[in-house]
């Protein structure tokens, strides 16, 4: 794995020193090696991309609950947040990252303080993520008597879902929050509804390459909207971002 870094960072190095203006060759001289061997890194090294979703394995917690009915005992998840992460599971596997998932049972208590983490699903599943999202200065979840929905504090503006009108879309979150312990950050894609978390994983699965040449590993947030298939809700058919890519430091 720290070689699988190390070539990540050399090739982002290079495709840096590129976009900078500065030749193949001269980055060739620079290194003390060939052109060709040169074009051979940015083909064959680590996409730097990945750094967006972690350094090692990733892991995907999943907000479990308890289903009505059932003879057998323990948590279900939404197809559509399985769904999601087999969409994060197969991003992983194309940039050099193994993943796996586990489900988080009622009331929510996940497990935050650890590396490489993305967590799906919306704190009515996961309560302590409303606390979390405080951490935002820009958007969190809220909710009142009309149920859960996004609120923008930079601008005033509530993202209700469009599901609950009757429309084939939804809102989702897509952000990187502090973990607890201060000691680092992890991935929260959460939705109004289970579509708008299959459709926040959809936007990152889509935007992976931009969202890291634009923030990095930087703390960040933004609303997206997804529009899926009326026929099949695991089916998405387009995202957009509603919001500014907004940024915790303020940059």
């Amino acid at each position: 794995m720290a070689i699988a870094e190390l070539s990540r960072v050399r090739r982002e190095t290079i495709e840096e020193l590129l976009a900078g203006g500065m030749t193949q060759g001269r980055i060739a001289d620079l290194l003390g090696m060939s052109r060709s061997r040169v074009s051979q890194l940015l083909s064959a090294g680590v996409r730097p991309e990945r750094a967006f979703l972690g350094a090692g394995k990733l892991t995907v917690a999943i907000g479990g609950k308890q289903e009505a009915n059932r003879h057998d005992p323990g948590e279900v998840v939404s197809v559509e947040s399985f769904t999601a992460y087999e969409m994060l599971s197969e991003l992983a596997r194309t940039v050099g990252l193994d993943s796996g998932y586990e489900v988080v049972p009622p009331p929510g208590h996940v497990h935050l303080n650890r590396p490489n983490l993305i967590v799906l699903t919306n704190p009515r599943l996961l309560p302590f993520l409303a606390q979390v999202m405080e951490a935002d200065p820009h958007l969190r979840y809220l909710v009142d008597d009309d149920g859960w929905y996004i609120h923008d504090v930079t601008t005033g503006q509530d993202y209700r879902s469009p599901r609950d009108r009757g429309e084939t879309a939804d809102y989702g979150y897509v952000g990187r929050l502090p973990r607890p312990d201060g000691k680092g950050t992890f991935l929260y894609l959460a939705g109004t509804h289970a579509q708008g978390t299959l459709g926040a994983a959809h936007f990152v699965t889509t935007n992976l390459a931009e969202l890291y040449k634009e923030l990095k590993n930087r703390r960040f947030s933004t609303v997206i909207k997804c529009v899926y298939d009326p026929k099949d809700r695991r089916k998405i058919l387009s995202t957009e971002r509603l919001t500014p890519l907004y940024r915790a430091d303020g940059a």
